[in-house]
């Protein structure tokens, strides 16, 4: 069972997760549950989402849902409203990123001539990506936030350090996390005269399987990409679930955060402070 950093009341708080099978945002759904929330926890993977789930009790139930469609994600409202009511806060945490709208070489010289270039990257690639990261958060905003218009809410978006500086190999992601702060944004704006918050958390270098083949060699071993993120990182190692969760409740407390909307908050260890000088 998880140790909470510090106590928020969540109670009457139904929360939905999206990308909820996921490590990260499955230690997001059970924070807020321990604090007291209704949580659903939405993936698409259905088995993941109800192993974690039934791992927190709690109240929580798990939802299918493909959240690049409207109408898988309309039906999954209707599970949840259901079950536990009205929605007031919402977490956007799925995402990621494709081999597909990736480089192989951190820069183009003019005598590359192996792997993959910024020539060779997939259309296709490129646009799910975006797809994955920025129309998933809109999508499930414009369904699940109708519930919160008359009676206020809270909105989380997930981005990334890749939005404040864009790494190599990762055009996509990083333009992707980008748009979405700058969603996020303009959700803060748009939503505030209906007493709505819109925030994000912009985690910094987590070691998860997602991006566990560029982090580590087969033999476990650290890749020259891990050297040079540690390099850049002031605390020197990898962020850990438990540094998110601090954060996470901060901007879940009305009572903590009420008049913060509109920013997006680094979790990661100094990287964007540090200049690398």
């Amino acid at each position: 069972m998880m140790e909470l950093p510090f106590k928020v009341d969540l109670k009457d708080k139904v929360v939905v997760v999206t990308g909820a099978g996921g490590v990260l945002m499955s230690a997001f759904a059970e924070a807020l549950a321990l604090s007291g929330a209704k949580v659903a926890l939405l993936d698409r993977n259905l088995e993941a989402a109800e192993a974690k789930a039934k791992e927190i009790g709690h109240g929580c139930i798990a939802v299918q849902v493909d959240c690049l469609s409207k109408e898988s994600i309309i039906a999954s409202k209707k599970v949840v409203n259901e079950k536990l009511g009205k929605v007031n806060f919402i977490i956007n945490g799925a995402g990621g990123n494709n081999p597909k709208a990736t480089t192989d070489n951190e820069v183009m010289t003019k005598d590359l001539k192996e792997g993959k270039t910024f020539f060779d990257i997939d259309e296709a690639g490129l646009k799910f990506v975006f797809d994955l990261n920025i129309t998933t958060a809109f999508l499930v905003t414009q369904v699940y936030a109708e519930d919160m218009v008359e009676t206020g809410g809270n909105i989380i978006n997930i981005s990334s350090m890749n939005a404040y500086r864009p790494l190599t190999k990762i055009p996509a992601y990083s333009a992707a996390k980008a748009g979405l702060s700058n969603f996020t944004q303009w959700l803060a704006v748009h939503f505030a005269p209906c007493n709505i918050r819109v925030n994000g958390i912009a985690p910094g270098f987590f070691s998860t399987k997602q991006n566990a083949a560029l982090l580590w060699n087969n033999d476990g071993t650290p890749t020259p990409r891990t050297k040079k993120i540690l390099d850049h990182t002031p605390m020197k190692r990898f962020g850990v679930n438990e540094d998110l969760i601090g954060t996470l409740l901060y901007l879940a407390d009305d009572k903590a955060s009420g008049f913060v909307t509109g920013v997006v908050i680094p979790v990661d260890g100094g990287f964007n402070a540090y200049s690398g000088v």
